[in-house]
C-alpha cells in the first residue's frame, strides 16, 4: 500500500492498482484481421448465446446488420446505426398489422360510446389543443448551437421506441482542465461520460450508473459515473499518454457496470468483454448481452489540440410491443442520420454544425409522431469530502495511521474525480478519532 490516499465513488481508498486479467490475444494476425474476426465472433455469439425458452416456446434472438451507403465502414456502424439483439418477428405480426395496431393505440384515447357522440366535437377540440400545446412545449428542448450541455429523451407515438440524445462538450472540457488530459484520454473519457449519461437516463434521481472500462492498454482504465438526475464525474487511469489510437490506448479487457440506489441492500453488477476498444460499441454490446436491451448506441468526440469541440451521442432502445414497421422506420432514419453526419465518430459532425440532441431525436423518430419526454442539463458533481477521508482512515489499523503521521507528518489525499487535495495534521486526526463513534464501513457516526 502507498501512503497517499485516493477517493473513489464510495469512499477514500488506498492507492493500489489490482491486477487485471489480460484478455485473449491473437499472435501473428494483423489488427484489421483481428477486428474482423472479433466482429464475426460477436455475430456468432449473439446468434447462439441468446436463445431462450419461455412457456415452452423458443424465442430466437439474432443480430441484425444492414449495409449502409455511407462512407462510414459497415463494421463501425454495427451497434451504432443498427439494432443489437433485434428479435425475429414471428407470425404473430400478421394478426396485428403494424399500421392498424398503431392507429388503434392512438385512437383509443378518443374512442366514444353512443352516449358520448354528442360531445364528439368537444373531444376533438380538446385533442387538437393538446396536440398544439405539446408542439409548443418542444421549445423547452431547444439548445441553439449546443451552447449548453443537455440530455433529451423522446418516445415514438406508438410507445415502441425510446431515443435519448446528449451533448456533453462543456463537461468534457471541464474534466480536461481538472485532469490535464491529452487528446486520447479526452476522447476516451468523453465517450464514457456520454455513454453513462445516456444509459442512466430514466433512472431515479438517487440511482447511479457506474461504468468502468477495465482494459490492459496504457490508458489504464476509464471510470464514469452518472446519477438519474444527471450528476456526472469520471477519470482515466493515465491522463497524459501520447499519440496513439483509442483502440491501442484502451486495449482488451472487460466492461464493468454497477447500478446502485441508497435503498438497495446490494448493488447490481454486470460485466462483458471489450471487443472493439472504442468504448461506445463495447457499452452497446454490454447492454445487449448482459441486460438484453435491443438498442443502438453511438458516442464520440471531436478533439482539436487540447480542446473538445464536440462530445455526445444517442441511445435508441426498442421497448416492449414495438412492431416491425416501427423498427424498420427507425433503421431507415438511422441510415439517414449516418449520411447527414458523414463521419466515423457519430454524431460529432452533426453536433459541431449545431444539430441539437432534440434535432437528433427528431431525425431518428421522423414519421413516428415523436413525443418529447424530458430534458436534463448534466452537471459535474463530485461527492468527495473531508469526512470521507477520515472514514477511510478509520478503516485502517490505528497503528498504521500513527505510522503514516510519524513518517509523513500529515495525511494527504487527492480525489481522482475532481482533483481536490485534502490534508489533515496529526492534531486534526487525533481530535477526529476522539469525537467520532460508530462503524465506518456503514457510514455510521
Amino acid at each position: 500500500f502507498h501512503r497517499r490516499l485516493v477517493t473513489s465513488s464510495c469512499s477514500l481508498l488506498i492507492e493500489c492498482r489490482p491486477t487485471i486479467p489480460a484478455a485473449m490475444r491473437l499472435s501473428g494476425v494483423s489488427s484489421a484481421a483481428t477486428l474482423a474476426l472479433a466482429a464475426n465472433m460477436v455475430l456468432f455469439r449473439c446468434a447462439l448465446a441468446f436463445t431462450t425458452t419461455r412457456a415452452g416456446q423458443a424465442q430466437h434472438i439474432n443480430m441484425l446488420i444492414r449495409r449502409s451507403s455511407s462512407t462510414t465502414s459497415t463494421s463501425s456502424l454495427m451497434g451504432r446505426a443498427t439494432f443489437l439483439l433485434r428479435p425475429q418477428m414471428s407470425g404473430d405480426n400478421n394478426k396485428h398489422p403494424p399500421k392498424e395496431r398503431s392507429k388503434t393505440r392512438r385512437s383509443s384515447r378518443l374512442q366514444m360510446t353512443s352516449e358520448e357522440e354528442e360531445d364528439g366535437d368537444a373531444a376533438e377540440s380538446a385533442s387538437t389543443a393538446s396536440s398544439s400545446s405539446s408542439s409548443s412545449s418542444s421549445s423547452k428542448f431547444e439548445n441553439k448551437n449546443n451552447i449548453d450541455d443537455q440530455i433529451v429523451s423522446c418516445l415514438s407515438g406508438d410507445g415502441g421506441v425510446k431515443v435519448t440524445a446528449c451533448t456533453v462538450r462543456n463537461l468534457v472540457n471541464d474534466m480536461m482542465i481538472a485532469h490535464n488530459l491529452t487528446p486520447v484520454p479526452i476522447d476516451a473519457l468523453g465517450r464514457a461520460v456520454a455513454c453513462t449519461v445516456l444509459a442512466s437516463n430514466g433512472m431515479q434521481d438517487e440511482q447511479v450508473f457506474q461504468l468502468t472500462v477495465d482494459g490492459d492498454g496504457p490508458l489504464r482504465g476509464i471510470v464514469a459515473i452518472s446519477s438519474g438526475a444527471g450528476e456526472v464525474r469520471g477519470y482515466v487511469g493515465n491522463p497524459g499518454i501520447g499519440d496513439m489510437t483509442l483502440q491501442e490506448a484502451v486495449g482488451k479487457g472487460v466492461i464493468k457496470v454497477v447500478k446502485n440506489h441508497p435503498s438497495w441492500p446490494t448493488p447490481y453488477n454486470g460485466i462483458s468483454a471489450i471487443r472493439h476498444s472504442d468504448v461506445d460499441r463495447d457499452v452497446g454490446a454490454y447492454l445487449a448481452e448482459s441486460e438484453q436491451r435491443s438498442c443502438a448506441l453511438a458516442a464520440g468526440t471531436a478533439v482539436e489540440g487540447i480542446l473538445c469541440k464536440a462530445a455526445g451521442g444517442y441511445l435508441v432502445e426498442k421497448l416492449p410491443d414495438c412492431d416491425d414497421a416501427t423498427m424498420q422506420a427507425v433503421e431507415q432514419n438511422l441510415a439517414n442520420l449516418v449520411k447527414k453526419d458523414g463521419g466515423d465518430t457519430l454524431p460529432t459532425n452533426l453536433l459541431q454544425h449545431g444539430t441539437s440532441p432534440m434535432d437528433i431525436c427528431e431525425i431518428i423518430l421522423e414519421g413516428l409522431d415523436m413525443e418529447p419526454l424530458q430534458s436534463i442539463k448534466p452537471v459535474a458533481k463530485c461527492q468527495c469530502t473531508e469526512d470521507r477521508l477520515f472514514r477511510a482512515l478509520r478503516l485502517l489499523p490505528r497503528a498504521e495511521v500513527d505510522e503514516i503521521l510519524e513518517k509523513e507528518e500529515e495525511i494527504e489525499a487527492r480525489c481522482q474525480f475532481c482533483g481536490k487535495v485534502y490534508r489533515m495534521s496529526p492534531d486534526q486526526v487525533e481530535a477526529k478519532f476522539l469525537e467520532t463513534t460508530g462503524d465506518p464501513s456503514k457510514d455510521e457516526e
